[in-house]
């Protein structure tokens, strides 16, 4: 691994963690994340797909979860729809339609596929609804959010040249001015 493939991974890993504390992420919730290696590498966004340097993102952002307990949704590209690839026991946890395909580099993307490849038992689903959602490159992860989506500003703002964007999610507020919330919940 070249010393550049080595600091993406750090970069991603520490992005990762950032998210986690931040976003007060619960064992057994699912962080979503999309990834255009593309723009890691510095080109446009579905220009230069590399599965080598989406194994090295995917294993950091990877090692994170893992050591937190979070699930980890791995976004496909556009050309399966923005699919998501994740462990089955986290569909069986929180619900959802297992649908047939398998990403590749060039359908589905390189990040979707490194996530495909490391996963114990992978399954693709059409939709997510996660707790929280790092997005590489601009890669468009709002669609798997749940519907109160909280911009997080995290340290790293890049990994490799790819701009790096954050959000949590909260429960909706009802009941009007009369309301009162709880917290811990915000």
């Amino acid at each position: 691994m070249t010393e550049d493939m080595r600091i993406i991974g750090e970069e991603a890993y520490r992005a990762a963690k950032e998210l986690l504390d931040a976003a007060h992420m619960e064992e057994g919730q699912i962080l979503v994340v999309g990834c255009s290696t593309s723009e890691v590498s510095g080109a446009g966004i579905g220009t230069f797909s590399s599965p080598e340097l989406a194994e090295v993102v995917f294993g950091g952002i990877y090692q994170a979860t893992q050591e937190a307990g979070i699930y980890l949704a791995a976004q496909c590209c556009e050309h399966l729809n923005r699919a998501i690839i994740l462990e089955k026991e986290a569909v069986d946890r929180w619900g959802g339609e297992i649908v047939n395909a398998v990403p590749q580099p060039k359908a589905g993307g390189s990040f979707a596929t490194a996530a495909y490849k490391a996963f114990e038992y992978p399954v693709a689903l059409e939709h997510v609804r996660a707790h929280a959602g790092m997005d590489i490159g601009d890669t468009l992860i709002g669609m798997h959010l749940r519907e109160v989506a909280v911009p997080l500003r995290i340290r790293t703002k890049e990994i490799g040249d790819a701009r790096v964007v954050c959000a949590r999610t909260r429960p909706k507020y009802i009941g009007g001015s009369r309301a009162v919330y709880n917290d811990d919940l915000l």
